[in-house]
């Protein structure tokens, strides 16, 4: 199948830094992409561009085979692309329900009699969470009363019930222990077999081996690695990831080992 969202030797530079270099990238239905990276590798840059929020310098960004240039955010969401970020842009004193449908919310009756439809955005918060397997006590619970595991599972159900064909996910595992990464990787599986296509960015490649199709090891902007999950063993995306090459060359510096 064609995919949803492609990267074609795309570029963004910032005045005379490169931030990313001929970068391709293709996100499928039903797949996850994951983007590795250790800081300043281009990630964040990578993120931006698909999303909306900067243009590519060179190369090409085509959305369902056509060429695309987005201004905003908006363009992209109208397109199905939604994004996931670190801090999840929740207000952590609303309830469950409210940050589900924050920016969104449900009315009804006509201006200037027009009000909140309360019990149906309780009623879809709650049954759209549960599709997602997401069970909570109670909807009206403050988001910020949740795991962090949780809030990352309900901004995923959210991006999914507006729409969401390609799922970006900056980082959703960064400041979570083992448990809480557990949850949120069995919901970016559960967005996979929803049909989503997924990219996600991570800097572990644990994580990124449990529930990734593809693999794109970002380094400097380059691509150091693109490989398919048959292609490539955790060993090697790990080796890939902590330098690669470079890694080899200061063990044998450091030890006089041959490199591998």
């Amino acid at each position: 199948m064609a995919p949803i969202v492609e990267l074609r030797a795309v570029g963004k530079s910032y005045g005379n830094i490169h931030a990313l270099r001929d970068v391709d990238l293709a996100v499928h239905a039903g797949r996850v992409s994951c983007v590795l990276g250790d800081n300043g590798a281009g990630k964040s840059t990578l993120i931006k561009i698909i999303s909306g929020l900067h243009r590519h310098t060179t190369g090409e960004l085509l959305v369902d085979g056509e060429p695309a240039r987005f201004s905003t955010p908006r363009d992209a969401l109208d397109r199905g692309i939604a994004t996931v970020y670190q801090d999840l842009a929740t207000v952590t004193l609303m309830p469950v329900w409210r940050n589900f449908f924050l920016g969104s919310e449900l009315t009804r009756g006509r201006w200037p009699f027009q009000r909140l439809d309360i019990p149906r955005m309780r009623s879809v918060a709650d049954a759209e969470l549960r599709a997602m397997g997401i069970v909570l006590d109670d909807v009206d619970q403050p988001v910020g009363s949740l795991s962090g595991g949780q809030r990352q599972s309900v901004a995923i159900a959210r991006a999914v019930h507006f729409g969401a064909r390609v799922l970006i996910l900056d980082e959703p595992t960064a400041a979570l222990g083992v448990k809480q990464s557990g949850v949120v990787l069995r919901y970016v599986a559960a967005a996979r077999e929803r049909g989503l296509g997924v990219v996600f960015i991570t800097h572990n490649p644990h994580h990124a081996y449990l529930v990734g199709d593809h693999f794109t090891v970002l380094r400097l902007g380059t691509v150091e690695l693109s490989a398919d999950r048959a292609d490539v063993d955790l060993d090697h995306l790990t080796h890939q990831m902590a330098g690669g090459a470079e890694l080899d060359e200061l063990r044998h510096e450091l030890t006089g080992d041959s490199a591998p």
